[in-house]
């Protein structure tokens, strides 16, 4: 399995084809959601996703400076490829993702709306909830927040 980092320019339309087949498999179809996935964001995103040998994606996320917020880099899009599910997938590229936004982003503080049922997911790459429930396209997230410096005497990029 590799690992891509790619911006949007940088992706050839195979990728951009299966990332956002993914996307919509899980985001769209999966969670029966229908709200448009395409959110105009990918252009300003670096796009970190691991890739099979066959092409498919196999775990995705998106990193893109949050708009009014200097020094802040919003995480979306987090996705493990239904077969993967289960195999730790997701905590590695999530962990990778706030890696790589934190050394090469210069991120000071990264920034997510999660659902809520993933909010523990979050919670142990050190992200804390910040507000209350709201609905995005009819399901119920909250906005968190992590600051890129030490948290509760762990290192801001714990060994991989």
């Amino acid at each position: 399995m590799d690992t891509v980092i790619k911006t949007f320019s940088e992706l050839t339309a195979a990728e951009l084809y299966e990332i956002l087949r993914t996307r919509e498999a899980v985001f769209i179809v999966e969670q029966t959601c229908p709200y448009p996935e395409a959110d105009g964001r990918d252009y300003d995103a670096v796009h970190y996703f691991y890739r099979e040998p066959d092409g498919r994606v196999a775990a995705y996320l998106r990193l893109y400076p949050k708009a009014g917020e200097p020094g802040t880099i919003q995480v979306g899009r987090v996705v493990t490829a239904g077969t993967l599910r289960g195999t730790g997938l997701g905590r590695r590229i999530l962990h990778e993702g706030v890696r790589y936004a934190i050394e090469k982003m210069g991120a000071e503080r990264l920034y997510l709306e999660a659902q809520t049922y993933a909010v523990g997911f979050y919670e142990k790459e050190g992200f804390s909830v910040c507000s209350g429930e709201f609905l995005e396209d009819g399901i119920p997230h909250v906005r968190m927040r992590r600051e890129a410096k030490l948290q509760s005497g762990r290192p801001d990029v714990p060994s991989t």
